[in-house]
């Protein structure tokens, strides 16, 4: 039980990428604390605690300071602690960049920076009182290292991220907290999905299809193995790393052309 007697709090844990970290750390011991905003959250925690008990979640939208604040206070009145952090929560929509309102920019903005930003804000002190913490942010492959076209937004905002996460890594160093980030490529989520089903294509498995074709693994990612990636930055095994990027793609961003073989 790697995460036994640690508290986790998973922003965006009800469904997806959030969802895949959620049961890693509920299967390594963790008490782990669901913040999410969708609709999703009450069928998903119905279906988790069929097997683990140390489950729970909070609806909330991470723009609202306010209710973040008192929701905080809550679980440390409660739990005494929050040993881990894994901002997850995060929103996507493909625009082209002059045809995007600044109500869909700042839509990204709001929730995957300033939200991010927030979280981390009302939990950041107390693990800082405590000595101890792991906080794990999920940017992107998009926007560090590979766009395509109508991410312009979505690719800011998770290359903020990095910037975030390298310059909080640095200010907590001493106070035994670690930061570091995910980058995932195309892992199977309700966004992707929802991309497919978005698509020109009257068959959405078809674009599902065509993604995997370009990964060098031919496939997409699993939303579990994020989570064991997410489990060993959120662990103690990964004491002596702060401040970085780590990628899960597939291969996706290797080949240096589209082409396949020479």
């Amino acid at each position: 039980m790697r995460l036994e007697n640690r508290v986790a709090i998973v922003t965006g844990g009800a469904m997806g990428n959030g969802l895949g970290i959620v049961k890693v750390f509920l299967k390594n011991g963790a008490d782990v604390i669901i913040l999410d905003y969708a609709k999703e959250l009450n069928e998903t925690l119905e279906e988790l605690k069929k097997e683990y008990q140390k489950v729970s979640g909070i609806q909330v939208d991470i723009r609202d300071e306010i209710k973040l604040h008192n929701i905080v206070e809550e679980i440390i009145q409660e739990k005494g602690k929050i040993d881990i952090l894994v901002n997850n929560a995060g929103v996507a929509k493909l625009v082209p960049f002059l045809e995007m309102t600044d109500e869909i920019r700042d839509y990204h903005f709001d929730i995957n920076i300033k939200g991010t930003w927030n979280v981390t804000k009302e939990i950041l002190p107390y693990m800082k009182k405590q000595k101890y913490g792991r906080i794990v942010n999920l940017s992107s492959v998009t926007g560090p290292m590979v766009a395509d076209s109508g991410e312009v937004a979505y690719a800011t905002t998770k290359a903020a991220l990095m910037g975030f996460t390298k310059a909080l890594a640095i200010e907590v160093v001493e106070d035994n907290i670690t930061v570091n980030a995910i980058q995932p490529g195309y892992i199977m989520t309700p966004m992707v999905e929802k991309i497919a089903k978005d698509s020109d294509s009257k068959n959405p498995q078809s674009v599902v299809d065509g993604i995997a074709e370009g990964i060098p693994m031919k496939r997409l990612g699993t939303i579990e193995e994020l989570g064991y990636l997410a489990l060993f930055l959120a662990s103690d095994e990964s004491s002596y790393i702060t401040g970085q990027g780590f990628v899960i793609d597939g291969g996706s961003t290797l080949p240096e052309t589209k082409s396949v073989g020479v």
